[in-house]
């Protein structure tokens, strides 16, 4: 259905962003070809950067009039393959979208362009005692319009929530070409629909972000970090629902298993404390009161204890404490690098844990395959990642999807979603179902549908 990019259309590309900002040659196309998503590659036509939401109104228009698919592009960390070219056409790269355009201090707000990396706008409000929670491992180069596309988390969604519970507003041009200012400035805000929620999440197939409201908060004044050792995985992850019961709220609760926590020391080439552990918690403390950290910091030494907790390291010190952090944000990378992999974004209830970790390793002995789990326990969210390491393609392709749909099918069964942070893109829409009832679905495609009625922008994505 979709047409080819001829040189008319190269041409008319140029007269928009200028014929610098426009790319074909082999290697631009081979570089956005693929995000972090396993070892798909899907090269576009070419490769276009613009810099302002009417020149992005212009290509789609002009993608509109020829039939050409048009798929927003962020920094290329997804991992669901939301950024992938399944059709070909243009790959709008959101690069040139990098201006912090106001830190509004008074009434904490910010108002930022897509291609702003999250890390630098982290610590650009930091450095006025200000703060963003949302927290990605790929924070160092993930953009904030892909944070908005995927409603990312991270470890500190637990306490502060996701990318949804920051947005108020939006700029964003629709799949017709149409530039739209969502939201408002203002806390409150039923004016109509709330068409920046509806954006949010969306996985870039509803509109393209051109300008972002986000609320901020003050930056906690301080903070701690503890490393909590198990003898069984069943123990620690049994623990996570109770240092919640007990009145705690940690900014992040991590878990990671052994498997994991090897992993990232073969890959940093660096020991961590207590890595012959079967099983770890990762807790943040924060807040404007040290003696309530401290006494928080003996609550969760008296609960851990309650599970057969073997050792508490505690960091107090920045370093220290970001030492943690950078073991715990590269497992994600280390892991995938032991082989082959197909990653899971499982997310439950937090009290259904250990059910489903409990599952996830009878699965993974039923087919027998290496199955490596970690995550954000204290929003319920793990990440399973099946290894291919030693079996045979045919083994792989036989089992594979088998455990996959099963995961799934428990991680449903115990009140959970197939993705809680990751998207379901081009990796994860054939499992769509398995979550999702065939009306609720049906209603989604009308809402495609409504947006882009010619299925332009980033098709190939979420539906089956």
């Amino acid at each position: 259905m979709y047409n080819k990019i001829d040189s008319e259309i190269l041409g008319k590309l140029a007269d928009i962003v200028g014929k610098e900002f426009v790319f074909t040659d082999s290697e631009s196309l081979e570089k956005y070809s693929k995000d972090e998503t396993e070892d798909f590659v899907f090269p576009p036509e070419a490769v276009v950067k613009p810099d302002s939401a009417e020149q992005i109104s212009r290509i789609v228009k002009l993608a509109n009039e020829k039939l050409i698919p048009v798929i927003p592009r962020g920094g290329g960390t997804g991992l669901s393959g939301g950024a992938l070219h399944v059709e070909g056409g243009i790959c709008l790269s959101m690069e040139r979208f990098n201006r912090i355009i106001e830190i509004d201090e008074n009434n904490f707000q910010a108002v930022v362009e897509p291609g702003v990396i999250t890390q630098i706008f982290q610590e650009t409000l930091e450095s006025k005692g200000l703060f963003y929670p949302v927290d990605p491992a790929s924070r160092g180069s993930c953009f904030l319009g892909g944070n908005i596309a995927e409603c990312s988390g991270g470890p500190r969604a637990a306490k502060y929530g996701t990318t949804k519970d920051y947005v108020l507003g939006l700029e964003f041009i629709t799949p017709t070409g149409e530039i739209i200012n969502a939201g408002a400035r203002t806390i409150k805000n039923v004016t109509g629909y709330n068409l920046s929620q509806l954006i949010v999440g969306s996985e870039g197939t509803l509109g393209i972000v051109t300008k972002i409201i986000f609320k901020i908060l003050s930056l906690p004044k301080f903070k701690k970090v503890l490393l909590t050792a198990f003898g069984s995985v069943e123990s620690c992850i049994s623990s996570v629902a109770e240092f919640y019961k007990a009145g705690l709220v940690p900014s992040a609760l991590e878990f990671l298993t052994k498997d994991a926590v090897k992993a990232a020391e073969n890959h940093l080439g660096k020991p961590f404390p207590n890595s012959d552990a079967d099983a770890m918690l990762l807790i943040e403390l924060d807040g404007n009161n040290e003696n309530v950290l401290n006494e928080e910091v003996e609550k969760i030494a008296s609960v851990a204890e309650k599970f057969g907790v073997t050792d508490i390291i505690l960091a107090e010190d920045r370093q220290k404490m970001e030492d943690l952090w950078a073991l715990r944000r590269s497992v994600g990378e280390a892991v995938k690098a032991i082989s082959t992999y197909k990653e899971e974004d499982t997310v439950v209830p937090r009290y259904s844990l250990p059910a489903l970790a409990d599952g996830i390793k009878k699965i993974s002995e039923k087919y027998n395959i290496t199955i490596i789990f970690y995550g954000h326990a204290g929003d319920g969210n793990l990440h399973v990642n099946i290894l291919k390491k030693d079996l045979s393609d045919e083994e792989w392709n036989n089992k594979v999807e088998k455990a996959v749909e099963e995961i799934f099918r428990l991680t449903v069964s115990l009140g959970g979603m197939i993705s809680g942070e990751h998207g379901i893109g081009y990796s994860q829409k054939k499992y769509l179902p398995i979550a999702l009832s065939a009306e609720q679905i049906e209603l989604m495609k009308k809402i495609k549908k409504t947006f882009d009625p010619n299925n332009i922008l980033n098709p190939g994505k979420i539906f089956p």
